[in-house]
């Protein structure tokens, strides 16, 4: 969060915020809370929305047959939610936009009912060799279930502007 310097009705004003490219520090690893429990509603609405007809996802009696023994949450879902979980913490407000994915594994499936919970560490950063005020932000983000194992982990590569944007705008 950030401390603005002027006041409203004679209260200092503090605006929820992500991080600037300039206070991520390399290794720091983030907890991000709340978690996010999932449910099938959850899980049916965004398999229909992204038109993924997998039967593991809708199909209760064909998933029954499956290894995994009833239907599982989409993966993509998984992936949208973990990073949706760092958003506030990271990037609410201070991030150009995402660059892309070098790596995402899904080690063990998610299922209705699980709370999914998020932690992002902040691997490598550089400035934009192209676009002054930006940095290039990669972080790793591991999803855990409520018993702590490991559902998902993505790397991904952010564009994020530095201080100097915010010192620009403020005026």
């Amino acid at each position: 969060m950030t401390r603005n310097t002027h006041e409203e009705h004679g209260s200092a004003v503090v605006q929820q915020r992500g991080l600037w490219f300039d206070e991520m520090e390399v290794g720091t690893i983030y907890k991000h809370a709340p978690g996010r429990t999932i449910t099938e509603a959850d899980n049916t609405w965004f398999t229909a929305v992204t038109m993924n007809t997998q039967a593991l996802h809708l199909d209760a009696a064909f998933a029954e047959s499956e290894p995994f023994g009833e239907r599982l949450v989409n993966s993509m879902f998984t992936l949208a939610t973990l990073v949706g979980l760092s958003v506030s913490q990271l990037t609410q407000g201070t991030i150009v936009g995402n660059l892309g994915f070098s790596e995402v594994a899904f080690p063990k499936p998610l299922f209705h009912g699980d709370t999914l919970y998020a932690e992002t560490k902040i691997l490598d950063k550089r400035l934009s060799r192209s676009r002054p005020g930006q940095g290039i932000v990669t972080l790793e983000h591991i999803g855990r279930n409520q018993d702590g194992a490991i559902v998902a982990k993505a790397v991904r590569q952010t564009m994020v502007f530095t201080s100097d944007h915010a010192e620009k705008n403020e005026g």
